[in-house]
């Protein structure tokens, strides 16, 4: 294939895969462009590229267009979000047969991957604001997946619970009644105030376990400001939190901006 040819093809290619394949509104169907370059092809690359896509299921999610909704940003998806979903995917192991809390789900998409592809024991979504769990509970039943009072629910699939949960005034016994195997969260360090409640709430759930050992915890986050990080692992060394960055992991399934750092940590309440 011709430089300029493979230029051209790759240009199409990410196009391509970086709307269609992620669910993102294309502005027309590049139908006629595909065709005509695979009549045009010299040989069978970009088809062979496109058939090699991963393929399996699908999340489908009702969510704002605007950042700010209803006082609240978590009626939209934010990039920490699908990469955790990303890193899920990737580690499945890290989720199967076992019950996961999700502290501030926001619209879903983390823990509805997670749920398809995974294979938890049990999933509980949880959020503080009452727009928010009213959108998570439609996305739930969007995904073709039951809320635990459904009595009809699919034993195949995990139980699945919408919860709300305000980090500031959730108590010990509150957090106890999940019995959490994994603890999740994306994109929540936005602001000093809601990492030292984030921090509250998981020491809070480390108490809960003085029996058993404490879950693993896995928080995402876009690295927008370096001081909020450092802020961050500094409330964790007071609370006597030890947390490690996980690997990086390649950026494949969704259209991220260009250049945006996350990062995964690891806690050990």
């Amino acid at each position: 294939m011709a430089p300029e040819e493979s230029a051209g093809t790759e240009l199409l290619l990410r196009s391509f895969e970086r709307r269609f394949l992620a669910a993102r509104a294309l502005r027309s169907f590049p139908w006629q462009s595909l065709e005509a370059k695979l009549r045009d092809s010299s040989d069978s690359e970009l088809l062979r590229d496109i058939l090699q896509k991963p393929s399996g299921g699908s999340v489908t999610l009702s969510e704002s267009t605007a950042i700010i909704s209803h006082g609240t940003t978590g009626l939209v998806t934010w990039d920490a979000a699908l990469y955790l979903a990303e890193w899920a995917i990737e580690n499945p192991a890290a989720f199967t047969h076992r019950t996961v809390l999700e502290l501030g789900s926001g619209t879903g998409l983390t823990g509805l991957a997670i749920c398809k592809m995974c294979h938890p024991q049990a999933y509980i979504f949880s959020d503080c604001h009452s727009r928010v769990l009213e959108q998570l509970r439609g996305n739930v039943l969007l995904n073709g997946l039951s809320l635990e009072t459904d009595v009809t629910a699919n034993s195949d699939s995990p139980r699945v619970t919408v919860a709300q949960l305000d980090w500031d005034v959730t108590t010990v016994p509150q957090l106890s009644a999940f019995q959490p195997d994994v603890v999740i969260a994306a994109d929540v360090l936005y602001c000093p105030e809601a990492i030292v409640s984030l921090v509250g709430v998981l020491q809070r759930l480390a108490a809960c376990c003085k029996h058993q050992p404490a879950p693993e915890v896995y928080v995402a986050f876009t690295v927008r400001n370096p001081e909020t990080c450092q802020l961050f692992t500094t409330e964790l060394g007071r609370a006597g939190i030890r947390w490690e960055a996980e690997p990086r992991h390649d950026k494949k399934l969704f259209p991220y901006e260009e250049d945006l750092e996350m990062a995964i940590l690891k806690l050990t309440p």
